[in-house]
């Protein structure tokens, strides 16, 4: 398929069927029943990049490693495997979620949630991801998943994001771990058409909206400058991309307070139409976040796009300017 719009083309002749399927229903609006759609749709589980994420799967569903390794276990693996469309159901990812609902849900892993000053504190990004991958998959009404929804809302500081912050004293939430919270409670909520998860969902959103997706709500400042560069997979990292596109899925995106993240983004766009990746999360410079060095524990499974325009970032942007009504294809 050509269309006018050469990055649209770029997109779709990617040579992977997952661009390809989401630049068509999300991008073009082509229905779900058209040819080219289920073409791509077909194609997924077999495209190169799924193929990449589930090689190395064992019997038991995992990859060798605890589920939380970065970037090689199954947690890391099946949150890229649900954002390339693979289809609910998919039986590979489906087993892989056994180990990471067993992690999480372990005596162990429970015991390390302490209310410490009235506040649950919690690395929440955690359960967020298997929330979200678990909804996407088919499996919300696993008891098991109804147990991480439940426990996400619980856990819900009163300015509506999440902290594992065990310091007394610290009582505001953490953007990194509020995020990918807010995208599992977004998609349990779609799965299974819970209305009571609408109110934490429209806290958590409102807490993102507060800062302006990316400033302290006391002084204006940038919060950290990461948040300001686009990077893809974003893993428990935020940036304002990543912050817009959940925003867009809590229906929350026509919000006046994204207007200057959407700007950001949208100058951020290269002479070619294209976007790159200003950094990555497992091998940049040194910060507060990130690692100099590659090293067993943060070895990517694949290349997203080091060089040369991001496919991902590309896509992402596109959707979160389509969404917000700046780019009509």
């Amino acid at each position: 398929m050509i269309t006018e719009d050469p990055v649209v083309n770029w997109l779709l002749e990617s040579g992977d069927p997952s661009i390809c399927y989401l630049t068509l229903t999300e991008i073009l609006d082509k229905p779900s029943d058209s040819k080219e759609v289920l073409a791509a749709k077909r194609q997924i589980p077999s495209g190169p990049i799924v193929q990449t994420l589930l090689s190395g799967q064992r019997a038991d569903g995992g990859f060798g490693v605890h589920p939380y390794q970065k970037w090689t276990g199954a947690h890391w693996r099946l949150v890229s495997i649900v954002e390339l469309g693979i289809p609910s159901g998919f039986r590979p990812a489906v087993k892989a979620t056994d180990l990471v609902l067993k992690w999480l849900l372990g005596e162990a892993h429970l015991r390390n949630v302490p209310q410490i000053s009235g506040r649950y504190r919690r690395c929440a990004s955690q359960e967020g991801n298997a929330l979200a991958v678990c909804s996407r998959l088919g499996l919300a009404e696993d008891p098991r998943v109804v147990k991480l929804a439940e426990s996400l809302v619980e856990w819900q500081w009163p300015d509506g994001g999440w902290n594992c912050d065990r310091r007394p004293e610290a009582d505001h939430s953490s953007v990194n771990e509020s995020l990918s919270t807010l995208w599992g409670l977004v998609e349990y909520q779609r799965a299974t058409g819970d209305r009571e998860y609408l109110k934490p969902i429209e806290r958590a959103s409102e807490f993102f909206l507060q800062h302006y997706l990316f400033r302290s709500d006391h002084t204006g400042e940038i919060i950290h400058p990461t948040m300001v560069e686009l990077h893809y997979p974003l893993y428990w990292h935020c940036d304002i991309l990543q912050e817009l596109m959940i925003l867009s899925r809590a229906g929350e995106l026509d919000d006046p307070r994204t207007k200057e993240a959407l700007d950001i983004v949208e100058k951020k766009r290269g002479p070619d139409g294209l976007w790159h990746a200003d950094n990555y999360y497992w091998n940049v410079r040194r910060t507060a976040l990130t690692r100099t060095k590659l090293s067993v524990s943060n070895v990517e499974v694949v290349d997203w796009g080091r060089k040369g325009p991001n496919k991902m970032i590309t896509l992402n942007a596109l959707r979160t300017l389509k969404a917000s009504g700046r780019t009509r294809i």
